[in-house]
């Protein structure tokens, strides 16, 4: 066991004991022998073709019983190296953490764009065959039973719902586009005072002596009627463009639970609503009639559809709605906290001016002081309505800047960290650490990795029987839901 062992690594030489190899069992240089095909005899050294700087922080990890990060290498190059030699990503340092994490969620974006790509084949016979097994007609196509109705309704969908499929797709997304710009410009300009009219009304009023004298007044405005003109050309191409997706979508179920159609129906739906309203009832409230159509405004959502830069954002936020919802939460803790105590603490006082009558006023004054806005229509006057403001004022800085790290934290929280083994093993009693952290392979593959993981121990145990110390490994895997990440704890005592 104090016989030296050189190892080549891409042309790097590194010389160390062999009982150093042998404190993680079940690992490629724990099974080092003379027999193996990279055994040179000559130079009496093992060769490995494998990333030199990489191999310094393996073997570092032989010495000390410590996995670093290198900070020259990418993170799937580093996990590659990692399975080549035997050895675990759970292994490495809580301080090393972050690089492997980040590598994680850029692989992650990395093949979501690459599936926000897949309509982009190249070969069109692949994009023909995804585009059958969308519409539920695969076993048909292969079996050669092609309809005209086949091949009509998938390039009628790919005009209307894919703008990249084809330069005429490009072309109707540009007038979707267009009627929805006009259609929001058209909605926001009519509220403007240059671009209404009055209403006015008329009455006799009878002046002393008998006189009779007209009085107009106006009782409110109305939008030009080439607004209405505008409003119900772009709804006839809505209109026109939802129906033509309706009948020819691949599925009438995923087509009314996507959010977008449904902005889009409902926006529809809301015009011809207002029209009605208009001529069957007389005295309908223009007030709530207009604020109903406000409705409309959200087919600006409509433009992800036309722009993957939306599509990627759209993507960011759902990958961050677990830590948007964290700070939501802190943030109406802290806003119904704040509340109760400036509305008590402006009473403990003599105040004639105390603007703080009740807690809900008190959580409009929160709310505009934690989000640092301050429009500073509500104040305190009081020494401890004051003390109470400030602290407000410090911890809605401070909740503002929690998204920064929160990611990180809450992943790294999330397992459960078991204490260091007790010492044992060989090379002056120095134990292997194990630590629990996100596993950067996919669920599935851990029970799999787990079971061989353990094959390998009991089989090395037996080989070196009872003349070389031996460590028992333990194996656990941990059970998550299908959004979590897979995690293993291995504890080596």
């Amino acid at each position: 066991m104090d016989e030296r062992i050189v190892l080549n690594v891409g042309g790097v030489r590194h010389e160390t004991y062999q009982a150093t190899l042998k404190k993680i069992p079940a690992t490629r240089l724990s099974r080092l022998t003379p027999s193996l095909a990279n055994f040179d005899p000559l130079l009496n050294e093992y060769f490995f073709d494998r990333h030199p700087a990489v191999f310094s922080m393996i073997l570092n990890y032989y010495r000390t019983g410590k996995l670093h990060y290198p900070t020259d290498v990418c993170g799937p190059l580093f996990e590659e190296e990692l399975q080549y030699w035997g050895l675990d990503a759970s292994d490495t340092e809580p301080c090393c953490w972050m690089q492997l994490l980040h590598a994680k969620d850029t692989q992650e974006t990395l093949a979501v764009l690459d599936r926000m790509d897949a309509d982009h084949e190249d070969d069109p016979q692949l994009r023909e065959q995804d585009t059958m097994k969308k519409f539920g007609w695969e076993e048909d196509y292969f079996q050669g039973k092609r309809t005209r109705w086949m091949k009509l309704k998938p390039q009628v969908w790919s005009l209307f719902d894919e703008p990249y499929s084809s330069q005429a797709a490009k072309l109707i997304a540009g007038i979707s586009v267009l009627f929805i710009f006009i259609s929001i410009v058209s909605f926001c300009l009519k509220t403007h005072q240059s671009f209404r009219l009055p209403i006015l009304t008329g009455q006799n009023i009878t002046m002393p002596g008998g006189m009779i004298q007209p009085s107009i007044e106006r009782i409110s405005t109305e939008p030009l009627p080439i607004f209405g003109q505008i409003e119900m050309l772009c709804n006839i191409w809505f209109t026109l463009e939802l129906i033509i997706r309706f009948i020819f979508c691949p599925s009438k179920v995923r087509f009314f639970k996507s959010p977008l159609n449904m902005i889009d129906l409902v926006a529809t739906l809301s015009f011809y609503a207002d029209a009605m309203m208009v001529r069957v009832v007389e005295d309908e409230p223009k007030d709530v009639v207009e604020f109903l159509s406000m409705i409309r405004i959200f087919r600006l959502f409509k433009l992800t559809q036309h722009h993957q830069g939306l599509q990627i954002l759209i993507h960011t936020f759902r990958a961050s709605a677990k830590e948007l919802i964290l700070l939501v939460f802190f943030l109406i803790l802290g806003i119904v906290i704040f509340a109760a105590l400036v509305y008590y603490a402006e009473k403990m006082e003599a105040n004639p001016n105390n603007q703080f009558q009740s807690i809900p006023l008190g959580l409009w004054w929160a709310i505009c002081t934690m989000t640092t806005v301050g429009y500073g229509d509500m104040t305190p006057h009081t020494s401890f309505g004051r003390l109470v403001g400030s602290l407000c004022a410090v911890m809605g800085v401070l909740t503002i800047a929690l998204p920064v790290p929160i990611r990180l934290q809450a992943r790294r929280h999330a397992a459960v960290l078991e204490p260091s083994a007790s010492q044992g093993g060989l090379g002056g009693g120095s134990a292997i650490r194990r630590r629990n952290m996100p596993i950067l392979i996919d669920q599935n593959c851990c029970d799999e990795e787990n079971h061989n993981h353990k094959h390998r121990e009991k089989s090395e145990n037996s080989d070196e029987g009872t003349n070389s110390s031996s460590t028992a490994g333990v194996d656990t895997v941990v059970k998550l839901g299908p959004s979590e990440t897979a995690i293993t704890t291995t504890v080596i005592s």
